[in-house]
């Protein structure tokens, strides 16, 4: 069904704010280090392709599918993440699968992707629906209609769900200061972009650089001790000791503890960070449209049969994945893909010289005007297997594309899936009378103030 917007409901915001070209160069500075969506020129959401200057670097933004295909999967091998991107990511991820780039990527991610196949991935679907049992069990134990902020509860939620799949044995830690420390490096990656963008020295300090180095180093310090600890038991069939015993295929290249390190902290923040946030906008867009939600609580129902879910009901769950495909158009999880060139390039009429910038902005992709029917509305339907057939497979891109797409994109999409289907059998959330979140670019889409929401028991 396509789904009109009522008079009396909250409007999907159709950008963050008006663009800020006419800002001063400082104030566009910080603003650009605050969220820098709000400072994306409005064309990027009509034209094929922009050429805009963006912190005195020539900046080639590309909305096309058919451009965006070139870069990501065609002529990938031209285009490398850039020296900006790995700034931002590298001290706390180091030369991991989401960072490298050439031989040091393909032999990691030859070597990780067996870990992530789609059988394996079910193995933890009762670990993923006993981590949302006990969201659930502490939400209804609060007062009737308490308050929450469902951000910072899917964010718990998913980290309850890395412990279980990735560390099992670990589920007694203390989420609360590994959840902190991630949210403080990511703070931080908004004035490092931008000083990568003026390509200012490494050693500038910058709004929250201390409290950046000493996340980084709670971070990697905690997955240390875990890998020190996993070489003196016995291993499993969790993600950590599959990650520790991978093997490139075809070097035979085995991942030492540093790569183990890296890649585990690239699935620990990069993951759940990503499914938390697709689930705190989905929480947000079903607030706003009860009858969406009670379509899904059926088709749970149905799908089940009032029991609990298993691993084989989960690819039956059809109107469920579209829902949370459509939150994700609306609210992408990382809105934003760089690139720079590593040779001079041509995108139809545009040149993109050796060392261009060229970004692809996948908030303003799902958003373009020439690519969706009314880009701003709520409508599930739009995936439907025929809608997706008929839609070009580049303009819709929340894991990326090509050989770089999201290694644990089914993961992800089975994670939010199972915890959605799982709460909303016993709770309604509905958003605070007033309240209209910013998304606010942090590498992901987080919304800028939280999500405040109410818990009422369904009966």
């Amino acid at each position: 069904m396509s789904i009109a917007l009522a008079e009396d409901r909250a409007m999907v915001p159709a950008r963050v704010i008006p663009p800020a070209r006419s800002l001063r160069f400082h104030r566009f500075l910080r603003a650009f280090a605050d969220n820098p969506i709000q400072t994306w020129p409005a064309a990027i959401y009509h034209e094929p392709i922009h050429r805009s200057r963006i912190l005195g670097r020539e900046t080639t933004f590309v909305m096309a599918p058919d451009l965006i295909r070139r870069v990501l999967v065609e002529e990938a091998d031209a285009f490398e993440k850039g020296a900006v991107s790995r700034r931002a990511l590298r001290p706390v991820l180091g030369d991991a699968i989401l960072t490298a780039d050439g031989a040091r990527w393909r032999w990691q991610r030859r070597a990780a992707a067996p870990i992530l196949r789609a059988d394996r991935i079910l193995n933890f679907v009762p670990a993923m629906r006993d981590a949302a049992e006990r969201t659930r069990t502490r939400w209804l134990a609060a007062p009737a209609c308490a308050e929450i902020d469902v951000a910072r509860e899917m964010m718990r939620t998913t980290f309850d769900v890395i412990l279980a799949t990735m560390l099992p044995g670990h589920e007694g830690i203390d989420p609360a200061p590994i959840e902190q420390a991630i949210t403080d490096y990511i703070e931080s990656t908004g004035w490092v972009v931008a000083l990568g963008m003026l390509r200012a020295p490494h050693w500038l300090p910058y709004p929250g650089c201390l409290k950046a180095r000493r996340a980084r180093d709670t971070l990697k310090q905690f997955v240390a001790s875990l890998i020190a600890e996993a070489r003196r038991r016995q291993k499993g069939n969790d993600l950590m000791s599959l990650l520790m015993g991978a093997t490139d295929p075809e070097t035979l290249r085995a991942m030492d503890d540093g790569d183990v390190r890296d890649n585990l902290l690239t699935f620990i923040t990069a993951g759940h960070e990503t499914t938390a946030c697709a689930l705190t906008w989905t929480f947000y867009l079903l607030s706003l449209y009860p009858e969406v939600e009670q379509r899904i609580v059926d088709e749970v129902e149905a799908v089940t049969g009032g029991s609990i879910l298993q691993a084989d009901h989960v690819d039956r769950l059809e109107y469920t994945k579209r829902v949370v495909l459509e939150a994700m158009r609306l609210y992408p999880p990382a809105p934003l893909v760089v690139r720079v060139a590593s040779r001079d390039v041509r995108l139809g009429a545009t040149s993109i010289p050796r060392g261009g910038m060229l970004w692809i902005p996948i908030y303003a992709v799902h958003r373009h005007h020439a690519l969706w029917d009314e880009p701003d509305r709520f409508d599930p339907e739009r995936f439907r297997p025929e809608a997706v057939a008929a839609r070009d497979r580049y303009a819709y891109l929340p894991f990326g594309a090509g050989p770089r797409i999201c290694i644990g994109m089914s993961f992800a999409q089975t994670e939010a899936c199972v915890i959605l289907s799982t709460l909303l059998k016993s709770v309604r959330l509905r958003a605070r009378d007033g309240h209209v979140p910013r998304p606010r670019m942090r590498v992901t889409l987080r919304p800028a103030t939280g999500m405040p929401m109410r818990v009422l028991r369904r009966t």
